[in-house]
């Protein structure tokens, strides 16, 4: 075989390998065109429960198919915003409604007719509204609850189970008198913890904040700190180091989820035993606070009705019942919350009351505050104010005056 035949035959092999590729490239490529595309957050290990519910759907909506992705949780907001951002988003995505309230202020979710929520809690459905409008359907909530140690409170003397912020804080110097334990563990700083203490007071704004009744409660806190009523690491740990000591006996009250109770029976079987519950503490209004998780359809989502019957089926009564048993989380359907197994409990089954408090709950909400600009540095502002009052001694109302100032120009 000559040189000018072997050129050409690695010539003509590299063409029609050129051809081949092209057409792999420019074929049409096959897409399920009804797969509708469910991003969840956490949910990885909830095999069990979602495959069977999948196959449900699909059986009772023989023109959808669902490819379920699980994402997660400290990556949410980032791949979602990548996605949406994108020609090819998902098309049901679980998050949380701070961060859907900022894509649907950017006009990147689909509106969601209300009157298809309209089995669903009210407060928390009105609460995930923007501009007056629905861009989400409501997953599952979380509401917390008060555990306290009814051994330390009988060596302490106390008969009457604290209701408010300030009726606990109050306890404090008699419960460090007679026990020698601390009354609480705040965790002031931790994410949120301040502002919804806060918010249950009506103080919510820079107005607010410099308010009589917002110095009131800050010097509350700094006498409770200085006076060394509550522990040290209340302005620097969160709720975890929190939960530590009360296991360990050293709180006789802490304010945390319903799926905590179970941890304490694990690891602290004897403080277990002394353990109660009670609805959580309140500010003057009475109200509680509650932790939702919603679903949203991004606005370029190519299957848009799918999305919303699927997520409509996600949480209806059967599945949010059964969901709920498997978890410790709080049904956002009405007709689930209306269940028995969420309105009755056996005497001495701690668990179980833990689960109808919380769930009761859920009919007297605090409206939770969502801030347009800077939500995180305001947080932020909040709580570095707080560590400094207790810190110092400063004149509380000129220290809030000028952290006003601050969260104002946040605002802007």
């Amino acid at each position: 075989m000559n040189k000018s035949f072997k050129l050409t035959a690695v010539i003509s092999i590299a063409c029609i390998l050129l051809v081949s590729f092209v057409y792999i490239l420019t074929k049409p490529q096959k897409h399920n065109d009804n797969e509708v595309v469910f991003w969840s957050l956490q949910m990885g290990t909830f095999d069990g429960y979602m495959k069977p519910l999948i196959a449900e759907f699909e059986k009772q909506n023989p023109d959808v198919k669902i490819k379920w992705i699980d994402v997660p949780y400290s990556e949410g907001e980032k791949r979602t915003l990548a996605s949406i951002l994108s020609s090819t988003p998902p098309d049901l995505v679980n998050l949380t409604p701070d961060f859907s309230s900022v894509l649907a202020q950017k006009q990147a979710l689909e509106y969601i007719d209300c009157a298809k929520l309209k089995d669903y809690n009210k407060q928390i459905t009105q609460s995930l509204m923007t501009d007056g409008k629905c861009y989400a359907v409501p997953f599952y909530a979380t509401s917390s609850l008060t555990f306290y140690n009814k051994d330390l409170l009988k060596k302490a003397g106390v008969k009457r189970i604290p209701v408010t912020y300030g009726e606990l804080n109050s306890l404090a110097p008699l419960i460090k008198q007679k026990t020698g334990v601390f009354v609480t563990m705040p965790t002031l700083t931790e994410n949120d913890t301040l502002l919804k203490i806060l918010n249950k007071s009506g103080i919510n704004t820079p107005q607010t904040l410099t308010s009589d009744k917002s110095v009131k409660i800050f010097e509350g806190y700094r006498e409770l700190y200085q006076k060394d009523l509550i522990p040290r690491e209340s302005i620097t740990q969160n709720h975890q180091e929190a939960l530590e000591k009360y296991m360990s006996g050293q709180l006789a009250f802490i304010q945390s989820g319903a799926n905590f109770l179970n941890i304490v029976k694990e690891n602290a079987p004897q403080v277990f035993k002394h353990t109660d519950v009670a609805p959580q503490f309140t500010g003057d209004n009475g109200k509680y606070d509650v932790s939702v998780m919603n679903l949203i359809i991004p606005v370029r989502a190519k299957h848009k009705d799918g999305a919303l019957r699927f997520a409509l089926f996600l949480t209806n009564k059967q599945n949010q019942i059964e969901l709920a048993k498997l978890t410790t989380i709080l049904p956002v359907n009405n007709l689930a919350l209306n269940d028995s197994y969420f309105n009755s409990y056996t005497e001495g089954d701690i668990i179980a009351k833990a689960r109808v408090l919380s769930a009761k709950q859920l009919a007297n909400l605090q409206k939770n505050i969502r801030f347009e600009n800077n939500h995180k540095e305001i947080l932020t502002l909040l709580n570095t104010t707080v560590q400094q009052i207790l810190l110092g001694n400063d004149d509380v109302k000129k220290v809030l005056e000028s952290a006003a100032k601050d969260w104002k120009r946040l605002e802007q």
